[in-house]
Parts: C-alpha cells; sequence; structure tokens
C-alpha cells in the first residue's frame, strides 16, 4: 500500500499513542497529549502528523512552529522537549515524515527545522552534537546494589544524606511548592519561568504519567522534581530547590528516594535527562556514575540561514541572562512566562 500522511486528530490520538509505546524510536515527546499542552499553554501552532499505510500508523513526527523576532522562527521536532524527530517503523515512513517536514517548512516560511535528538542524521541536514549529553543507566532493585552503582565518593555523599533525620520526601498531587522552587531556581539560571498553566496542562494530558517528588528539612520544603515515567523508564524533568539545598544534600537525597521509588513503581532505567557539557548538572550527573551520551539536533537551513544557538552561553544573550538572574522573584515570575513561550 502506498504511504500517505495524515494530521493528528482526537479520533486518532489512541492509535497515536498506541504507535508511540511499541516503536522503539519513539519517546515520551513523540506522545500525543504535547500537542494539546503546546496549543493550550502557549498558542504555537503544531503540526503533530503521522505516516499511515492504510488504517494503519507507521510513523509519528511532531512540529511545533515557534516564530519570534528575538529567538527566531522554526519548526521543532518537538518544542519544549528534549527529544522529537520522525519515529517510523521503516526508512519508507521516516522519509515521507522528513519530505513533509520540507513542504512545511516552505509554507509556513520558517527559517529552519529542528529536528531533536534522533536516531541517525538526516541525509543533506546540518547535524550538530557538540553541545549537550543526555544520561541515562539500569536500576538495580536492591538499595545495596544501587548504591555500588554510584563512584565511592558520591556515594559516601548519598549517605551523609541519608542521615540526615531532619529530611523527609512525599509524593504530591499539589504543584504550589514545587512551582515556587522551580522558580527560583530557573531566575537563578537566568532563564525565564515557564507558566503554571503549562504544569497543569502537563497534569491534564498525562495525569498518571508524571509526578512530583518534594523533599522537606524540618518541613520546609527545599527541593522537588517533577517526572514522567513512560515505558520502563522515569525522567526527572523539571527540578528546582533553594540555596540551603546544597548544604543539606537535599538534590542528593531526592534523587536517590525517587530511584528507589521508581523503581518499586516497576521502572528499570533512570533516565537522568540532558545536560549542557561543561555545566553544573553535566558535572553533578558524571559524579553520580552516569555515562554521558552526545545528542545530536538535525537542522535543515533555508537559504542564507545560519545555524541557530538559541542557549544560554550564546554571548547575544549573555546581556539578558545576567540581569535576569538579579531581578527580584515577583517581578522574573510576572514577565517569565511571556518570554519563555517563545524559547521552544
Amino acid at each position: 500500500m502506498s504511504l500517505r500522511i495524515e494530521p493528528l486528530t482526537a479520533a486518532s490520538a489512541r492509535d497515536w499513542d498506541a504507535f508511540v509505546e511499541r516503536c522503539p524510536g519513539a519517546t515520551f515527546f513523540h506522545k500525543a497529549g504535547w500537542k494539546a499542552v503546546i496549543e493550550k499553554a502557549f498558542g504555537h501552532p503544531t503540526y503533530f502528523v503521522s505516516a499511515m499505510t492504510g488504517d494503519r500508523i507507521v510513523g509519528v513526527l511532531p512540529l511545533v512552529h515557534v516564530k519570534s523576532r528575538l529567538f527566531g522562527n522554526a519548526l521543532i521536532s518537538n518544542a519544549f522537549c528534549v527529544a522529537g524527530g520522525p519515529a517510523a517503523d521503516d526508512q519508507a515512513a521516516k522519509r515521507a515524515l522528513i519530505a513533509h517536514a520540507v513542504q512545511l517548512l516552505e509554507t509556513t516560511g520558517a527559517d529552519y527545522v529542528e529536528l531533536r535528538d534522533g536516531e541517525t542524521a538526516v541525509d543533506g541536514w546540518v547535524r550538530h552534537d557538540e553541545l549537550y549529553a543526555s544520561f541515562a543507566r539500569p536500576l538495580k532493585p536492591d538499595a545495596e546494589a544501587e548504591l555500588k552503582q554510584i563512584p565511592r565518593k558520591q556515594r559516601a555523599v548519598v549517605r551523609k544524606a541519608l542521615e540526615n533525620k531532619e529530611l523527609t520526601w512525599t509524593i504530591e498531587a499539589d504543584f504550589t511548592d514545587f512551582y515556587r522552587l522551580f522558580a527560583v531556581s530557573v531566575r537563578n539560571h537566568g532563564t525565564p519561568v515557564l507558566p503554571r498553566r503549562f504544569f497543569n496542562c502537563l497534569r491534564h494530558e498525562f495525569g498518571d504519567a508524571m509526578e512530583i517528588l518534594t523533599v522537606r528539612a524540618g518541613g520546609n520544603a527545599v527541593s522537588s522534581v517533577l517526572s514522567f515515567y513512560f515505558r520502563d523508564r522515569v525522567l526527572p524533568y523539571y527540578t528546582g530547590s533553594i540555596g540551603e539545598a546544597r548544604r543539606l544534600g537535599t538534590n542528593d537525597f531526592m534523587y536517590w528516594q525517587l530511584m528507589r521509588h521508581a523503581a518499586e513503581r516497576g521502572a528499570s532505567v533512570f533516565d537522568f535527562g540532558r545536560s549542557r557539557r561543561g555545566t553544573g548538572p553535566f558535572h553533578f550527573k558524571k559524579n553520580w556514575g552516569f555515562e554521558p551520551r552526545p545528542v545530536a539536533h538535525d537542522f535543515l537551513l533555508r537559504a542564507g540561514r545560519a545555524l541557530p544557538r538559541v542557549t544560554p552561553d550564546n554571548p547575544k544573550y549573555a546581556l539578558f541572562v545576567g540581569l535576569w538572574r538579579r531581578l527580584p522573584l515577583p517581578l522574573a515570575n510576572a514577565l517569565g512566562p511571556l518570554i519563555v513561550r517563545y524559547i521552544g
């Protein structure tokens, strides 16, 4: 049968997600729910399409059009996510989805298409894999075996945190403490905060596939992490903490408790996510014994356009980042959602 490209609809969402669950190249960030999250939280046009053979999905591609004067005009798969690109059963389906992306580049007027963390390079596209690395490894069902996976120096740090009787942790449904800590962290890194409605949309779309773990010291929330669950993986994705967290070791305590809790939930892989090379989070994950894997992004550039670099280390944004770190938190929280919607 010939291949055809079809848009994602409410009627096809269940079949789309069933394909994502079974396709080896698909990730949590290919799930149909991201279309509604991005549309409702940010208002961006989305182009989530599937390759079809008869009535069977054989490939999917989630694309989002993010356009601004400051951060560029791009079709991104998948925006506000660390992965995307075409997930397909075979090369024919993958080629059909890529050809559709090329068509959209022309019809939308975007400057480039970006495919995030694709399995293989796309012929004729620019591949960039020097900026980010991701970290993942198997979870051990036994706590002592898990501890032994952690290098000796970091293992001692974790044990010290576990001995602190002041620290407690809970799984929470409420976003209040998480969002407060998250807003502090991103402001301190010079990054605009995501709006509360974004997290409400995540909860509506993904329900039991996401969870918040919060650590308290003396009853006060100090560190918190929002994780996604997909297949056999737990993905700690958004996190926040206050300055006391480092002295108290609450982040070490938090990730250890998440590892144990996720293993009890049935997860067998801890996906520590993506970090920029040379940053504190990159070294933190290496200290835990995780090995970095290069993350490649593939770009198709319109003629005359340069490779984009929408990252905090871009000298173009250095002044902005420095000023943002000094903003009073209420002002940063008010302005952040107006800006971050354009940083896909």
